[in-house]
């Protein structure tokens, strides 16, 4: 009995420590998003479509590349906040070796 309550401890202690904040960045101003985003290392940012009414559009965000996993690299994005419509962060993302090989190969000269 002991040993099932420390491992359901453990399990809520690890589960508390793997969860991301979300945050709407069209309610904070371009610096507090990327100060955020600086202080907790990676958030989950969710915000409405400009483009396209009531769609969400959300990504995980972060601070450095110690926060994407194995084969992503951190790449450059924009988010909407309440004084700029392209605040600067930065996600992580595959790169897409194919486009490459494509344009490296078989361009027209």
């Amino acid at each position: 009995m002991k040993t099932i309550l420390l491992a359901a401890c453990l399990t809520l202690i690890a589960a508390e420590a793997q969860a991301i904040s979300r945050y709407d960045p069209t309610r904070m101003e371009c610096g507090r998003v990327q100060a955020t985003i600086a202080r907790q290392g990676a958030v989950i940012l969710r915000y409405q479509s400009r483009r396209v009414p009531g769609l969400p559009l959300y990504d995980r965000y972060v601070q450095s590349q110690q926060f994407c996993t194995t084969g992503e690299v951190r790449t450059r994005a924009y988010v909407p906040s309440t004084d700029t419509k392209s605040c600067p962060v930065y996600n992580c993302k595959r790169p897409d070796n194919d486009r490459h090989f494509r344009r490296r190969f078989f361009h027209n000269d």
